[in-house]
């Protein structure tokens, strides 16, 4: 099973560094793109093989994952987050879930620094459930816990920050829909691959670490784009919305 890994760095050389050192002690990636996105402060060294490409102007998370995907051979495509910490190696057991040749995306259980549950895998946002939502009511996420041994779990989309694409269900929906320049380009894409057939699985048998910076709540300009992107959302797929298979036993706030 080749690999392909899309890593992108928006001045973010100390953490993708962090990142690249984990990987030295994972499964080896067939291909590794490491994306600048913006002009990095101090040296970032690849690995021996790695592409890097150096953005003449900014790109979204779309449109950077698309432009390294074009240098993808692999049979499966990966996209990290810089500020991702990988403390084991979750590649395979992460790729024994695509034996089942419907899988389109795979997604680990994602930790905050301090071991709490992040919330990487969620309902499809619905104008009711963001009404919800902001009455204090449930969020959407699964009430799923990270085990050894659990069983992977159905989901309706998971959160880009780790992204594990068979890259035949990458292509089959034509990538990420880069008119979302940040935020709901992965809702859209795990709503597209149900559309298309695909199953979209959270893995809670492997772990994984995020700082999540949550710049949304605090920078304007991130709110905005925050704010576009969900009104992208709503007008592509209010009412089209695909029905995955449910999880009731896993869906928090029911």
């Amino acid at each position: 099973m080749s690999l392909c890994l899309s890593i992108v760095s928006h001045r973010q050389a100390h953490l993708a560094k962090q990142l690249l050192a984990d990987l030295n002690h994972c499964q080896t990636p067939e291909r590794l793109v490491l994306t600048c996105n913006t002009p990095e402060r101090e040296p970032l060294a690849l690995p021996s093989g790695g592409q890097r490409i150096d953005n003449t102007a900014p790109l979204g998370f779309a449109g950077n994952h698309n432009q390294a995907f074009r240098h993808c051979r692999e049979d499966f495509f990966c996209v990290l987050n810089a500020d991702l910490r990988l403390p084991g190696d979750p590649f395979p057991q992460l790729l024994a879930r695509m034996d089942d040749p419907k899988v389109g995306v795979v997604a680990p259980m994602v930790l905050s620094p301090a071991g709490a549950v992040e919330d990487n895998a969620r309902q499809f946002p619905t104008v009711g459930s963001l009404l919800r939502k902001a009455a204090g009511g449930p969020d959407g996420r699964y009430a799923v816990q990270p085990s050894p041994h659990a069983p992977a779990v159905e989901v309706d989309w998971v959160a880009g920050m780790f992204l594990l694409f068979r890259a035949e269900a990458f292509r089959d929906v034509g990538g990420f829909d880069d008119k979302f320049f940040l935020y709901y380009e992965d809702v859209d894409i795990c709503a597209r691959l149900w559309k298309a057939g695909w199953k979209v699985l959270l893995s809670p048998d492997i772990t994984v670490v995020h700082d999540a910076q949550r710049a949304s709540r605090r920078d304007p300009q991130y709110m905005a784009w925050h704010a576009s992107s969900m009104t992208r959302y709503f007008f592509k797929h209010l009412g089209r919305l695909p029905r995955p298979p449910s999880q009731p036993a896993s869906r928090a706030g029911r």
